[in-house]
This record gives structure tokens, C-alpha cells and sequence, in this order.
């Protein structure tokens, strides 16, 4: 029986040492198997659905925003005054109406129109009998009846008689008055009436120092942005502006700065430029409001990339970077100004260098998750 044990244990010794020299073996055996690496390869759906862009140094573009109003241009503006006080009998025409030069605006009746039509009948007989007693003295001189001194009072009186009446005549003109009591209020240029300041039935005085209309022609418009201080050493005259107005949301007008103003407002603590726009639709019209994009360039060139290449990730930038299929290159990037579909880099990324501009994001989270 002793002996039977003996043997029993030694072979389970013999199996325990073979298991652990198998296992032993087959341990070091995958130790030393080669480890296998997969490598990322675009596939051709990969490919068809991303755009590829090169790198290009270039010129660095700014672009400031201004909030603004259009108004009409001063020196294509008129304003219209009374020069007579009176009733208004009719008003003819109403705000935003086009109106042509000379037009009847309104029409007033008015004591002193027809105190200067006194003024110009009287100016009318000054004048005749002026001529009268003219031609009487040169009669009389000529027979010897007369002095010569007679001669030049009478010539004298005649042109002061026709000076008179050349004044009230001019009065007339300038006034576009009539006979009678009657005043027409005209319109000095062509265009629109931006402002009215009169109604039917009004009695007019006078004194009054207001004016009853105002008319601008708006074929071109002027844009006065506010700049703040922060931003008025960017400003220089010749600056491309576009404008886009509310009430034409998906329109640009162009335009540049003309005009600078060099004086702060004391309320808004801003300074204001004027940009000139040709209006030939008279789409634009005085008292809109309108927003100022100004475009320059600095003093600067850096590599740009369109901006969907950029891809923001845990506070960061980053650009695709592409080789080959097999060669792609996730390289982070220092980003130094975003201008509408094009960004610049002031780090990261050489000129020339190819980057996916669409679907970079697919290819990122491919590569880096």
C-alpha cells in the first residue's frame, strides 16, 4: 500500500510540473509575438464627402461693425421758409411726395402779398411819370428852354424809378408771387419732402422762423456711423464700407468712409464717419437705420485657412493637416483673427500645407479618439 502512494504522488508531481512548464512556455511564446498595429486609411466615401483647401499667406483683413442712420446729403437738400405771414388755403402735396422744381407746395392768402402788389403798381406809375417828365426836358433842352442841369435831374429820377420797380420785380421772381392776395409757396429743387411742418386753414405769422418744408433729392444718401474711441485709430478716409439697412435685410450697398468727424459726442462718447452711397432706386431713405461693415487691411501677413478647417476642441484649435490617405496630421493651431469664411493663423500651420476645410471634425474624431 506505501508503495502505491509513493507512486500516486510522484505522478501527480510529474503533471503539476508539466502544466507549469506548458504554461511557462505558451507565456513566453505570446511575450514574443509581434505586436500587430492598425494604421487609419480615408476610405473613398471618407474622401468624396470632405473638401480640401492649401494654405495661403496673404494680407491680413479687419472688419469693424458700426451701427448707423441714413440721412440725406446736406448739399442736395433745401429748406423751404414762408416769407409772408397768412392763411394756408391748400397744402398740395404730402410727406415723401417727389415734387419738381418750381411745384406748388401750398397756396396762402396774405394782406402783405398784396401790399407789395401796391408797391409794384406804384413802382409802375413812378416809373411812367419818371419817363414823362424825362422826355419833357430833353424837349425843352433842345429848344433852349431848359438847363442841362434840369436834363440830368430828370434822367436821374427815371433810373431811380426803374431801379424800384427791377426790386419789387426780383421780389416777385424770387418769391413766385401773384396778383392779387394770393402767395404760392414753390418748391426751390426737384426731389422728395423729407419734412412738413404746415397744415389747411393755418395761420401763418409773419415772424415765423420755422421752416414749412424741407425737400432732398436722395439719389445719393450719406450713412453716419458711430465709432468708439477704442476703434477711432482704424479709421482712415477711403475705407470700404458695405451697408445693409433693415428694411433690405439681404441687400448690400457699397460705399466708402469720405468723411471723418473729429469730435467725440459727449453723450454716446463716439465718434462719427460718414460714408456716401449712390441711391439710384431710392431704396435707401433719410432717417433708416443701417449697419456700417468697414473692411481694411493691416500691415501684416499671415497664413489663412478657410475657418470650417478650424476645428475647437477642450479650449483649443486645431487643423487637419493632410498628406496622403494614410498620412494625416491632427496639428494644433494658434488662431489670430476669424473674418467671416476665412481665418488667420499666427502658428500651427506653414503656407502651401494642405487641411480639410469640410467635415474635419469626422476625420478628428476618427483619428483622436
Amino acid at each position: 500500500m506505501k508503495f502505491f502512494r509513493m507512486q500516486k504522488l510522484n505522478i501527480i508531481s510529474v503533471i503539476l510540473v508539466s502544466a507549469f512548464f506548458l504554461l511557462f512556455s505558451r507565456c513566453k511564446n505570446e511575450k514574443t509575438l509581434p505586436e500587430v498595429k492598425y494604421a487609419f486609411i480615408m476610405s473613398d466615401t471618407m474622401m468624396s464627402k470632405c473638401t480640401f483647401s492649401t494654405a495661403v499667406k496673404e494680407q491680413v483683413k479687419y472688419e469693424l461693425r458700426l451701427f448707423g442712420k441714413i440721412v440725406a446729403d446736406n448739399n442736395k437738400q433745401a429748406q423751404v421758409y414762408p416769407v409772408v405771414g397768412g392763411v394756408v388755403l391748400k397744402i398740395n402735396v404730402e410727406l415723401g411726395d417727389y415734387v419738381q422744381q418750381g411745384q406748388v407746395l401750398a397756396t396762402v392768402r396774405s394782406s402783405e402779398v398784396a401790399e407789395f402788389q401796391k408797391e409794384k403798381l406804384d413802382a409802375l406809375g413812378n416809373l411812367a411819370m419818371a419817363e414823362k417828365n424825362l422826355k419833357v426836358s430833353r424837349e425843352l433842352y433842345e429848344g433852349k428852354l431848359t438847363s442841362e442841369k434840369d436834363v440830368l435831374a430828370a434822367e436821374k429820377e427815371y433810373e431811380k424809378a426803374k431801379a424800384a420797380l427791377n426790386r419789387i420785380n426780383e421780389v416777385y421772381s424770387i418769391y413766385s408771387l401773384g396778383s392779387g392776395s394770393v402767395y404760392n409757396i414753390t418748391a426751390p429743387i426737384s426731389g422728395f419732402i423729407v419734412s412738413k411742418d404746415i397744415n389747411q386753414n393755418e395761420q401763418l405769422r409773419a415772424d415765423k422762423t420755422d421752416m414749412v418744408f424741407a425737400i432732398a433729392q436722395i439719389d445719393d444718401v450719406w450713412v453716419l456711423a458711430n465709432v468708439n474711441e477704442s476703434d477711432i485709430a482704424k479709421i482712415k478716409p477711403g475705407i470700404d464700407a458695405d451697408i445693409q439697412a433693415v428694411s433690405y435685410p439681404d441687400r448690400l450697398f457699397n460705399g466708402k468712409v469720405d468723411k471723418i468727424f473729429n469730435a467725440i459726442d459727449p453723450q454716446t462718447k463716439a465718434m462719427k464717419v460718414r460714408v456716401k452711397i449712390h441711391n439710384p432706386d431710392f431704396l435707401l431713405k433719410p432717417e433708416m437705420n443701417a449697419v456700417v461693415n468697414l473692411r481694411f487691411t493691416e500691415d501684416k501677413r499671415l497664413v489663412a485657412v478657410p475657418s470650417g478647417s478650424v476645428i475647437f476642441d477642450k479650449s483649443k484649435a486645431f487643423v487637419m493637416v493632410f498628406k496622403s490617405r494614410s498620412d494625416i496630421e491632427t496639428r494644433q493651431v494658434e488662431v489670430y483673427r476669424q473674418l467671416n469664411d476665412l481665418t488667420y493663423l499666427s502658428s500651427g500651420i506653414k503656407e502651401n500645407e494642405s487641411v480639410i476645410s469640410k467635415n474635419g471634425l469626422m476625420i478628428y474624431d476618427a483619428l483622436n479618439d
